[in-house]
């Protein structure tokens, strides 16, 4: 803390402004730390104090009891941010949701996975902002690109990667009979430029569009939006949230580098694995989540075995029972 806040006092600190930000951030995150530790530590002291109280009056049983559930949640979310170490956990995270075969159903599917993530920005206090969509034909969401902003952001929402699976009465069949239906869930951070990824024009196929919208005076009449493909690997971007075609290229640009830097990520960790047979496996894509509607409601995480039988809650965006879990058994092992 004390080295930060000599780099802050140097006359040439706001020089560079992204590093002096990047300084900011990283200074309030340690004083978060450090004083949700001490404050955690004075109330620890004070409920050796009460406990021992409690022993000559009985009527204070009640205080203790709910002194020590408070201390036991702070304990937890502290411990949680220890295991949040991983080089971009504390960046923006940049979340596609991508509908899997089964045409309306899994685009309705896809629908109720952003909803739930939307509820859950709102309940954690991060900052939501779409970057790409696509509707269904009839209902829902073909796919949807978008971004997360706050501390810690991809740290906690690295834990959605992956697929997730529905199993319902559809409502969009007549007979009533059961669906299952698949979405896949892709988590990127923001990174930085001064990450050396490099991306060579020639390898890059650009392609304009018209940007959707609902019409009216704000609907865009010129193909501001873009879609950039890196043919080397086939990965497609695509951005429109922005009125210029040069910004939406520019976030399209940054959304290809994080995608780059993940998929070197994942090469380097495989290789890890290989040589570490024994431990267990997350794959990329893998099905990590079943959400089943019918004939009983219960929502389980796969790679925890953490389970719920609120289903309705985990779809209004009560995730964080099996956000932590995950991020205690691998948080640390990731990028």
């Amino acid at each position: 803390m004390q080295e930060l806040e000599s780099q802050m006092a140097r006359p040439d600190f706001w020089t560079d402004q992204d590093a002096a930000g990047q300084v900011i951030v990283e200074l309030k995150d340690v004083k978060d730390k450090y004083e949700s530790y001490t404050a955690l530590a004075r109330d620890i002291e004070g409920f050796d104090e009460l406990l021992t109280l409690a022993d000559e009056d009985e009527s204070l049983a009640a205080d203790l009891a709910k002194e020590a559930q408070s201390i036991e949640k702070r304990l937890d979310a502290l411990e949680l941010k220890f295991y949040l170490s991983g080089r971009f956990d504390r960046e923006s995270a940049i979340v596609s949701i991508n509908a899997g075969a089964g045409g309306t159903e899994a685009c309705d599917w896809t629908g109720m996975l952003f909803r739930m993530y939307s509820r859950w920005c709102e309940r954690s206090g991060f900052k939501q902002e779409i970057i790409d969509e696509l509707p269904g034909e009839e209902a829902g969401i073909k796919n949807v690109t978008f971004m997360v902003r706050g501390l810690y952001a991809y740290g906690y929402l690295k834990a959605e990667r992956g697929v997730h699976r529905l199993v319902r009465i559809s409502p969009f069949d007549a007979n009533k009979r059961r669906h299952t239906s698949f979405s896949s869930v892709d988590v990127m951070p923001e990174v930085s430029d001064d990450i050396d990824i490099e991306i060579k024009p020639e390898e890059l196929k650009v392609d304009t569009y018209r940007s959707g919208g609902a019409g009216g005076q704000h609907v865009n009449k010129t193909d501001s939006a873009v879609r950039i493909t890196h043919l080397p690997t086939g990965i497609v971007v695509s951005c429109q949230k922005e009125r210029s075609q040069h910004m939406n290229k520019a976030v399209a640009l940054m959304m290809l580098k994080s995608k780059l830097y993940l998929r070197m990520q994942e090469e380097k960790q495989k290789e890890i694995n290989a040589l570490h047979s024994d431990k267990k496996k997350i794959e990329w894509g893998s099905q990590i989540r079943s959400y089943v509607l019918h004939p009983y409601l219960l929502v389980k995480d796969h790679r925890t075995d953490c389970e719920w039988s609120q289903a309705e809650r985990v779809l209004d965006g009560d995730i964080d029972r099996f956000i932590e879990p995950y991020l205690k058994e691998y948080g640390k092992d990731e990028a």
